[in-house]
């Protein structure tokens, strides 16, 4: 089997895409994952095949034929092996194992007899052939003690945790109803984020919250010093019982959408937005003290309702100052879990409806589980001072 040089792969598959559109965009996909698993095969052996270097650790192999069902259809992979080392290109792996969660969801609604017609097209889309309820089981099985092992893994020490809950729809009990998704992002010690865990569950918010913080000190949580979230129900309860003594960050960017509530007139939602961005983006905790007071005079006459709000509800906004500063603009608000959900989301709302709580979290999981390996891999989200140890200002 011949190799082309990586500037003619790209080229070649340019030209096939430019040809011949989308309907050629597997045979892409083919040409593309082929040459990655090729590269990352002579990285494995420190060399490329038939190179001879010092630093050799192992030989080329061959290759072997690997049919996957994927959104494209079946594509026929051609597998570098090796020899003298160990290696499986994960290539292969990354990305399959949300596709693999997504296609079970859909085909359990199938089996169980929930579907409906476009649930059944969007199973025969993505899988390209019938599933059995035996398959189902069987790879599901698999699957989930992959993701199962993953949630359940040691955690170590997490200076900054950051939480946020979204919901999804489920079957239960013939009826359809929410369901919560409990997520856990940490930075650690080294300054790099890490997805800590995430929980599926039909209870209510704050003995969720509880268990769910609770399995996270179980699997070696500590070290915590801020936790950052939004006002979720159930969460300023559980948090208090798990972390007693650790300081709390509202989410500034959820406390910014909140005061609209409290606005009375259309016309000074500007003003207000405005007051608060100043407030957040003070040099020191005196300067946005001082402001925070200002804006509650302000509006004690013209807005009454808005300044008690502001009153009662923006302090809690400002403990990142008791914080590095080169760490702030990281730690006040919670947008990195906006992200997540909004990924989760994207993946969710092909299923539409889960059959029950463990597709999923079996989905979930293996998106998070997908973007938590991007990010061990990513540059360090936080610089951390002192070779790893935090220093209060």
């Amino acid at each position: 089997m011949t190799h082309q040089p990586e500037s003619s792969v790209v080229e070649t598959v340019v030209q096939l895409l430019c040809e011949s559109g989308l309907s050629q965009m597997a045979e892409a996909v083919r040409i593309m994952l082929n040459e990655a698993m090729r590269i990352e095969r002579s990285r494995a052996i420190e060399a490329e095949p038939y190179q001879r270097t010092e630093q050799r650790r192992g030989y080329a192999n061959g290759f072997k034929p690997k049919t996957l069902d994927t959104r494209l259809g079946k594509i026929t992979f051609q597998v570098p092996q090796a020899r003298g080392v160990e290696f499986y290109p994960s290539a292969l792996e990354k990305g399959v194992r949300s596709e693999r969660a997504l296609k079970l969801a859909i085909a359990e609604m199938y089996v169980q007899g929930v579907s409906t017609r476009k649930v059944t097209e969007v199973m025969q889309q993505l899988c390209g052939l019938d599933v059995s309820s035996t398959q189902v089981s069987r790879a599901a099985q698999l699957l989930d003690d992959e993701l199962c092992a993953w949630r359940q893994r040691p955690i170590g020490e997490i200076p900054y945790l950051m939480l946020d809950a979204r919901y999804e729809k489920v079957r239960h009990g013939g009826s359809v109803v929410s369901c919560a998704v409990l997520i856990a992002v940490g930075v650690n010690s080294e300054g790099r984020r890490t997805l800590l865990g995430v929980s599926v569950s039909l209870s209510e918010a704050e003995v969720h919250w509880r268990e769910f913080l609770a399995s996270l000190q179980d699997r070696g949580l500590h070290g915590v010093k801020l936790i950052i979230s939004d006002d979720h129900a159930g969460l300023n309860s559980a948090r208090q019982a798990r972390f007693p003594s650790v300081p709390w960050q509202r989410c500034q960017f959820h406390l910014q959408q909140n005061a609209g509530h409290y606005v009375p007139r259309i016309e000074m939602r500007r003003e207000v937005a405005s007051n608060l961005r100043s407030i957040f983006d003070a040099p020191d905790r005196t300067e946005a003290d001082r402001l925070l007071e200002l804006a509650i005079r302000k509006y004690e006459k013209s807005a009454p309702k808005l300044a008690e709000w502001l009153s009662a509800n923006i302090s809690e906004g400002l403990t990142v100052f008791a914080f590095p500063t080169m760490h702030r603009r990281r730690l006040r608000t919670s947008n990195v879990l906006e992200r997540l959900n909004k990924e989760i989301k994207r993946r969710t709302r092909v299923a539409t409806l889960f059959p029950n709580e463990a597709s999923l979290l079996r989905l979930v999981s293996a998106v998070l589980m997908e973007i938590s390996e991007e990010w061990e891999t990513q540059k360090i989200y936080l610089t951390m001072e002192n070779s790893g140890h935090i220093t209060r200002q």
